[in-house]
């Protein structure tokens, strides 16, 4: 440590200080430099020589050091001259003992710090960092200290090595000193303008010898100096920057197989939470895209949303982010056409997944990369409605991977100027919807992305974006394509303008340039870091100061938008969650006072009460009794084809003159309606009745229990499953069978069943006479009775329907046997008759009231004739040998009767046994098929009960997830 006396400063030595300091006293020398203090020259003519019995120990500054600012105290007013005239001859002494002292400690620092400089100056060299970043450390008065003290001066100070020569001339290590010296008029006397010492040696490199230093500092210029600095800096830089990434991979992959442990169960807590922090974010975020509350509780969690001018890269830019090409590619074409959200986290596997898929896409193979590609792109045309080029509707894919950034990214579709051919006339208006649906959150982080191989002026992205955060305080730019950019553009300051601000009129938190590759689809992640940082490594944008080493490379914007969102997420999401723990108190109240004694069931939970009343409604076809069944089937069937066996087989049958004819006849005709439409009608009555009571049953089920919001969606189930129901087709060709077996037995064994076809008989017969008079009554009108009684009178076409009727009653009264048809004669004597009493009639007229008329007469007389069959079974069971009566019609009613009974037992046999149970199968696939499309249900099961139920589930579960993932953020920190 250098020693030196409490001397006062010199004159000469006080000029140093500059006039300009900005105090009103002087500083003394001891308190400036330790320079200063190093040699007491001999022009001080007011030094005390008397020095105190102890030394104090000269104060070395550091850069942390401020000046002390006192003025020295003045000497003791009536001594200072006879002390000066006392020891004015021993100044010389003085000089030469301090400087002995100095020659210990120079020659001393000489010997050792050239030998370890000389050592060691590659290694320093290597391992010197970048100290720019903390200029900050050290006071700004140090930076002015050039200002203050004229460095001029205290060069002039310094003694000459002649005059040292003189003061010692037998010192040994005389060269040492002389070189130590020279180097320290150098460094005062060379520095560049405006540059302190401190902020020199700061920047300036390391030296392997004073000499050398002194050489290169006289003959290199400033500029010179300057880009030698430049260059040293940037190779520093970039060494530093390839030691990093090899120390990050490392940590990549030590932090892989921490997680691959963690799967086995070490370190479990602390991992498990780190890992699963932001897929607890993003499934809140999951739940806000499907949530539409009545009170207007905004979704304004952050999410970092990425938007630019179509092709401008911002998908690149997120694959890189990603470390993944897992989006689809097109040159020039717009693919992305629906918002993606990707969810980012860490974990020991590079793998990517859907939100509603439980597929993993291993996003080292190639195949898997090209399956995700192609499902994105099928996922994004599915949600593009008929007519539309974009969708709001977002898709959710999380990616996994070691080293990944946390975050949740949204890539929108690419802002457009003009709608080409092929595209929907809103395109542009949508896409500038959604993206300002999405940066108009307050907490969004906006990630606006620019290319930067076109003009500026092109873009419109920028715009927009300032019109959603004119401030800047969430937005961060991003100059894609630089490579192309510094070749093609002119003026490379253009570059530096627009990352620092001053080009667009938008305002940014931060702003980052990026390569994403040399165009090539086929790029792998790795091949493009390589290129970026090789390209960076060589470009002059970073050479020469336009871009600073942390505003470029996707790797550094990826750290910067991580760190943004976090610390947006930490800031706003407790304020949402009280924002969402309010609106569940609305819900709620809203609920107890509107459905006080009602569960709070959701779609989803009315849905499945509804679908096991459903099957529990089908499942009771299976306890309806074969005796129900058949009864049913029967009666159904017999109202189907009783007007085909009437009209088309039993009167045409019964106009013939003998037995024999009648069942030729019937027999032909039953053997024809067999082949072609018997079976087809049985199966369309037996597929009737299932529905029937199905819908019986449904309906039945209803009670006071019973919810009537199930309605809409019972009678959609029905009418599709019954549409989905088809018959065994198998089951007609057997039912074929059966039945024209039954029809050609004529055999009735005993007398309950001629009992049973007369009583089947008289009851079809006796119907269809109610039917024909109806008809009659409707032709002729009211009678006298009703004309007196009811006031009603008789039309015109009525009046003359009437005098054809009854001259045709008294035609059938003179012949009883006369057949179905009226001869040509007769419907001339009709004419000429009811002429004869004014009445004029159409022929066509005569003949349908004669088809009327005589069906009628010809039902009255089958049913006389019924009756006298009763007691016929006898000469039945002889074949009516010997007997006047012929009872062929009821052994035709008797077989009708046997072939429905038949039907109706292997109908019923099908349906319990097949049909019954196809239709709860479909019902269950109607059943499933509704449950899974979410539309269908909205529609089938609607109102405000159930969307203040759907409400309430959704701000619940919102409020528990926002409050479970603040409790793990909290541990997190």
């Amino acid at each position: 440590m250098l020693r030196v006396g409490r001397a006062v400063a010199c004159m000469a030595c006080k000029n140093m200080v500059s006039n300009n300091m900005g105090v009103r006293f002087r500083m003394p020398l001891q308190k400036l430099h330790p320079l200063s203090r190093a040699v007491h020259h001999r022009y001080n003519a007011s030094a005390n020589p008397q020095r105190p019995p102890h030394c104090s120990a000269a104060r070395h500054f550091t850069s942390m050091s401020r000046l002390p600012m006192r003025p020295p105290k003045p000497p003791p007013g009536g001594h200072g001259g006879w002390r000066y005239q006392q020891h004015r001859n021993f100044w010389m002494l003085r000089l030469a003992s301090r400087l002995l002292k100095l020659r210990y400690i120079v020659l001393g620092s000489a010997v050792g710090g050239g030998y370890t400089a000389k050592k060691t100056y590659e290694e320093w060299k290597d391992m010197l960092p970048d100290m720019s970043a903390y200029n900050w450390v050290i006071p700004d008065f140090v930076w002015e200290l050039s200002d203050q003290i004229d460095l001029d001066k205290l060069t002039k100070i310094l003694p000459e090595l002649e005059e040292i020569a003189k003061l010692l001339p037998e010192l040994p290590d005389f060269d040492k000193i002389g070189e130590n010296f020279t180097f320290l008029k150098s460094i005062l006397s060379t520095e560049a303008p405006g540059d302190t010492p401190v902020k020199a040696a700061t920047e300036a490199p390391v030296t392997a010898t004073p000499e050398a230093s002194d050489k290169q500092f006289k003959k290199s210029s400033d500029k010179e100096k300057v880009d030698q600095l430049q260059e040293e800096l940037l190779r520093t830089q970039m060494k530093y920057q390839r030691m990093l990434e090899r120390l990050e991979k490392e940590n990549k992959d030590l932090r892989k197989v921490v997680l691959q442990k963690d799967e086995k169960g070490i370190h479990q807590r602390k991992i498990k939470v780190c890992k699963s922090l932001i897929d607890m974010y993003s499934e809140v975020l999951d739940i806000l895209s499907d949530f539409d509350s009545n009170y207007n509780t905004q979704d304004h969690l952050p999410r970092v949303v990425v938007v630019g001018d179509q092709s401008a890269g911002k998908t690149s830019v997120l694959e890189m982010i990603a470390q993944a090409r897992i989006f689809p590619r097109g040159s020039g074409e717009m693919m992305t056409r629906s918002p993606v959200k990707v969810t980012l986290s860490e974990g020991p596997h590079h793998v990517a997944m859907f939100k509603d898929s439980s597929r993993e896409f291993d996003l080292g193979k190639e195949e898997d990369l090209a399956a995700l590609r192609h499902e994105i792109e099928l996922r994004m045309r599915k949600s593009v409605k008929e007519g539309q080029t974009v969708s709001p509707e977002t898709i959710s894919l999380s990616v996994k991977g070691p080293g990944i950034q946390r975050m949740v990214l949204v890539d929108l579709p690419g802002v457009i100027s003009t709608v080409t051919a092929g595209m929907a006339a809103d395109t542009k208006e949508t896409i500038f919807s959604i993206s300002k649906n999405y940066m108009q959150n307050p907490n969004a982080i906006i990630l606006c992305i620019q290319d930067g191989s076109v003009d500026a002026e092109r873009s419109i992205v920028t715009d927009l974006v300032s019109q959603m955060d004119p401030q800047g305080k969430r937005t961060i730019f991003v100059l894609t394509k630089v490579d192309l950019a510094e070749k093609n553009l002119a003026s490379p300051n253009r570059i530096q303008q627009i990352v620092e601000g001053k080009l667009f009129p938008m305002k940014a938190l931060g702003y980052f340039a990026v390569v994403t590759g040399k165009g090539s689809a086929g790029e792998s992640i790795d091949s493009i870091k390589d290129y970026e940082e090789d390209f960076f490594q060589n470009s002059r944008l970073l050479r020469d100061g336009m871009l600073k080493a942390h505003q470029v490379t996707t790797k550094n914007l990826s750290l910067a938008v991580s760190d943004c969102f976090w610390k947006m997420v930490r800031e706003s999401v407790e304020q949402q969650a009280d924002a969402f723990k309010a609106s569940r108190f609305n819900l709620e109240t809203e609920w107890k006072n509107n459905y006080p004694r009602l569960r709070e069931l959701d779609r989803n939970e009315l849905f499945e009460k509804a679908k096991n009343e459903i099957l529990d409604e089908v499942i009771s076809l299976s306890q309806v009794t074969p005796k129900h069944w058949e009864a049913i089937l029967q009666k159904k069937l017999w109202e189907r084809v009783s007007t085909h066996v009437i009209e088309n087989i039993y009167l045409p049958a019964a106009q013939t003159m003998n037995s024999g004819t009648f069942n030729t006849t019937v027999d032909i005709k039953l053997k024809q309606w067999t082949d072609k439409q018997l079976p087809h009608k049985a199966l369309e009555v037996a597929w009737e009745t299932l529905q029937e009571e199905f819908a019986r049953f449904m309906a039945e089920y209803k009670g006071k229990d019973q919810d009537d919001i199930f309605d809409k969606l019972k009678e959609a189930v029905k009418d599709e499953s019954i549409k989905r129901h088809k018959w065994n087709e198998r089951a007609m060709d057997s039912l074929r069978v059966i039945q024209h077996n039954a029809l050609e037995d004529r055999s009735i064994t005993d007398k309950p069943q001629w009992d049973a076809a007369i009583q089947f008989m008289e009851e079809t017969l006796q119907a269809r006479l109610k039917d024909t008079d109806s008809v009659i009554n409707d032709m002729v009108g009211p009678d006298w009775k009703q004309r007196w009684m009811s006031w009603k009178n008789r039309s015109p076409e009525q009046h003359t329907r009437n005098e054809t009727r009854n001259e045709l009653e008294r035609l059938l009264k003179l012949h009883e046997d006369h057949t179905a048809y009226l001869a040509n004669d007769e419907v001339t004597t009709v004419r000429k008759n009811l002429e004869g009493r004014g009445v004029e009639v159409d022929p066509a007229l005569i003949k349908d009231t004669w088809h009327q008329l005589y069906r009628r007469h010809f039902l009255q007389k089958a049913l006389q004739h019924c009756n006298l069959c009763r007691r016929g079974f006898y000469y039945y069971q002889r074949h009516f040998v010997d007997s006047e009566l012929e009872c062929n019609d009821v052994v035709l009613f008797w077989r009708i009767q046997r072939m429905l009974l038949i039907t109706a037992n292997t109908l019923r046999q099908q349906l319990t046994n097949t049909e019954v149970r196809r239709l709860e199968k479909n019902v269950k696939e109607v059943l499933e098929d509704f449950g899974e499309d979410n539309e269908k249900k909205v529609h089938l099961i609607t109102g405000r009960r159930v969307q203040l139920a759907e409400d309430l589930k959704k701000v619940r579960e919102i409020q528990e997830k926002l409050e479970a993932f603040i409790e793990a953020l909290h541990k997190e920190k």
